[in-house]
């Protein structure tokens, strides 16, 4: 159902009585209510693509109070979703990206983001990895081939990191020097990050475009914008064309060119929809248009309301105002002769003053794609606002707003002969990267480089810790069963364990499939062989020592020794979802009967705990008892009751079981509310009477739910849960319920 309609309701609602009360009685609980009630509405508005309103909206939001940038993220949204539709060309959207993406998938050694070469790589949490210079300039929010956040605070993949310096060290030493051109620049020491580049673009014209945008970033900073455009512009074709944009825009915003640097803010979210730090300052830039002139001044509810209501001016809305198309400094060229002239007519003052007291009733900035030499579609206002004030903020505000119909695209403005090359040098660089695909040298590829440092093995299903540090799964998730620290820097890991997001090193794990296929392969066998013999539901069977169980009745555990957790995990990794419980016996460890537990749910908690949510299964005898990682094992045999077939004695039998049944009820219903009320908590209602009391192995479940909340001593309920007689238990039970109902007040 759509959301429009409702907050619009509500908004006419609240609408109506600011407009009625008395601005003194309007609390500013009241105020910030309908402040957020207008944001609400124009949020909705942009979900449903409905730009123009929502300008509209957010317009008369900001007269009430402030508005964060982040709170416009789904007007930036909307407004990037018309860009989108009205862009032309294929380069624009998914097209380019798509091969970009593809080509790195190809090369397990490239970067998923910028597709370079990993150089330092960092895994982070969902397994995929990028290269260090990706995360350290934010250049993703989300994991491009995944879809999951990006949270950035991932260590160097230590494994990785080794294999490249072996692998391939000429370029992992470009990588590092490329970084170091990052780091120059963050420590603000630009002349010096401006040499460097210069050399690598010199040396290595694999690396230029790259080394091209940290220079762009160093120029900027030093407002040398020509320079820092030249740099943006070299590469727009190449694969770090969505950060070519970026830097482009953000030396047009220093520049002071705000609208061109929105509409190339835009375009690099086009061709990357996840890149943050656009979406951030395409944000800011919204928030600045859409902000009042004079911030430090706030209309009073009554006035205000009664200006902007938008039920009340809806239907007088100024028609898109088009404009011939003219070049910036032909505008300002304008300008400059309007206000002349106005300064030289004798009627000019009179009616520059008559411009500015003729009513305007709507001030809604509407953003719409501007059409562009290079045939994609920029940013526009296309109709006037509503008076939020006075009416000199109002025509200054809609001054700040416009944009000309023909301010030229800047996304692939450059024209000069040098940069057409340095494109069509780029996408050809490209191309040959896609088509080049780095092979390890097979005189350094040792399967010794690739061993889990826990168990001496070569990693089966590798995961990576953020600290950088990696195992194989099953060997992090033991240790961390033990204390939430790395095995091997000790670092904590507490968040890491407390998500539980162990996910395999995609690059480690197809660079094991392809390079060591036969190590692989026995390996994968080693952990089948090992899984199949925990499968076996009577051979080495994983036992509880705890409390008693039985068939049909809920048993909730909390686990929290670190045996115990394995065993439940493994339990959970065969399939099986079944382990034995047993009570403590002094001499033998566990008693010679128990039940099996099957495993409905597993709840874990922060800390690697867990609530695990069982219920009672076949009944079993022990036949020997063993040891595993801790915990005890058993080979057993399962018990199940012995079948009547007399049909007399069938009959006897079922009236036996009624008998003891109906007294079970009276029992129960005759306890005092604070016992009953407890037993319901932890084992439920009592079963219902069954037709047919041999229909399991187990007989009737009543028997069982009996058995486990009647207050008797656990040895005697274990004789009870060895029966393999229905009647012999029956009677057990009979006598049991007869004694309690002999004793008063129970």
């Amino acid at each position: 159902m759509s959301l429009q309609p409702q907050v619009e309701d509500a908004a006419e609602e609240r609408s109506a009585f600011f407009i009625g009360a008395d601005a003194d009685t309007v609390s500013e609980e009241e105020e910030e209510d309908h402040h957020q009630l207008i944001l609400q509405k124009a949020n909705a508005l942009a979900s449903e693509n409905c730009l123009k309103e929502a300008i509209d909206w957010f317009s008369v939001a900001m007269r009430y109070g402030p508005v964060r940038p982040e709170q416009l993220s789904t007007f930036v949204d909307c407004i990037l979703r018309n860009f989108k539709r009205k862009a032309a060309g294929p380069d624009t959207l998914s097209g380019r990206s798509q091969d970009a993406g593809g080509s790195c998938r190809d090369n397990a050694f490239d970067c998923p983001n910028c597709h370079s070469f990993l150089g330092e790589p960092v895994t982070i949490a969902c397994g995929h990895t990028y290269c260090k210079r990706c995360l350290e300039r934010r250049l993703l929010s989300k994991c491009k081939l995944c879809g999951d956040a990006v949270s950035g605070i991932e260590k160097a993949n230590v494994i990785l990191c080794g294999l490249l310096d072996k692998w391939f060290p000429g370029e992992l030493k470009k990588s590092k020097t490329l970084c170091k051109v990052d780091e120059l620049c963050r420590r603000k020491r630009y002349q010096e990050a401006i040499s460097l580049a210069n050399d690598v673009i010199q040396s290595d014209p694999d690396s230029a475009a790259v080394a091209r945008l940290s220079r762009a970033e160093a120029y900027m900073a030093l407002k040398q914008y020509r320079l820092a455009l030249e740099d943006t512009e070299f590469c727009p074709g190449s694969s770090c064309s969505a950060e070519a944009l970026f830097w482009k825009a953000m030396v047009l915003h220093e520049m002071g060119q705000v609208d061109e640097s929105l509409q190339v803010f835009l375009h690099c979210l086009a061709v990357d929809e996840d890149f943050p730090r656009a979406k951030r300052q395409v944000e800011k830039i919204l928030c600045d248009l859409l902000s009042p002139a004079d911030e430090n001044v706030k209309v009073g509810l009554r006035e205000t309301t009664q200006n902007t209501s938008p039920h009340l001016r809806s239907k007088t809305l100024v028609s898109d105002a088009e404009a011939p198309p003219q070049s910036p400094v032909h505008r300002q060229h304008q300008h400059q002769v309007r206000a002349a002239s106005a300064h030289h007519h004798p009627d000019g003052q009179e009616k520059r003053g008559e411009s500015l007291e003729r009513p305007v009733l709507s001030r809604a900035h509407s953003l719409r794609m501007n059409g562009s030499n290079c045939g994609e579609e920029g940013l526009k206002r296309v109709c006037s606002a509503p008076q939020l004030g006075d009416q000199e903020k109002a025509s200054l505000l809609k001054r700040k707003l416009s944009v000309s119909d023909t301010e030229p695209c800047v996304v692939y403005s450059g024209s000069s002969k040098h940069k057409k090359q340095g494109v069509t040098k780029g996408s050809k660089q490209q191309a040959a990267k896609a088509k080049t695909r780095r092979a390890v040298p097979v005189d350094l590829l040792d399967p010794n480089d690739l061993e889990c440092a826990l168990c001496m093995r070569l990693f089966y299903e590798p995961v990576t810790t953020p600290c950088g540090h990696t195992f194989c799964k099953n060997c992090l998730e033991r240790c961390l069963d033990h204390t939430p620290q790395c095995p091997l820097c000790k670092e904590s890991l507490r968040e890491y364990l407390a998500s539980r997001q162990y996910m395999v090193t995609t690059v480690l794990d197809t660079l094991i499939k392809q390079y060591l296929s036969q190590e692989y392969t026995e390996r994968t066998k080693t952990h089948l062989e090992e899984t199949r013999e925990l499968s076996d539901l009577t051979k080495n069977v994983p036992i509880f020592v705890c409390t008693m169980a039985y068939p049909t009745v809920p048993c909730p555990l909390h686990v929290f020794e670190p045996r115990y957790r394995l065993m439940i995990r493994r339990c959970m990794e065969t399939g099986t979802r079944q382990f034995g419980m047993c009570i403590n016996d002094p001499q033998k460890g566990f008693v010679d009967y128990g039940c099996m537990l099957i495993i409905r749910s597993v709840h874990f908690l922060p800390d690697g705990r867990s609530v695990v949510d069982t219920i009672g299964g076949k009944r079993f005898r022990v036949l020997s008892r063993g040891m595993k990682d801790g915990y005890s094992t058993a080979d057993i045999e399962h018990l199940e009751d012995t079948r009547v077939e007399d049909s007399d004695e069938l009959q006897r039998l079922q009236e036996l079981h009624d008998a003891v049944y109906e007294q079970a009820r009276v029992w129960f219903q005759n306890l005092k509310i604070r016992f009953h009320n407890q037993i319901l908590q932890h084992f439920g209602p009592m079963p219902e009477r069954e037709a047919d009391i041999q229909a399991t192995p187990n007989g009737p479940a009543c028997c069982w739910w009996l058995l486990a909340v009647l207050p008797i001593d656990p040895r005697y309920q274990l004789s009870v849960l060895s029966m393999t007689s229905l009647k012999e238990r029956l009677v057990k039970i009979q006598h049991i319920l007869t004694y309690l109902q002999s004793i008063p007040n129970n």
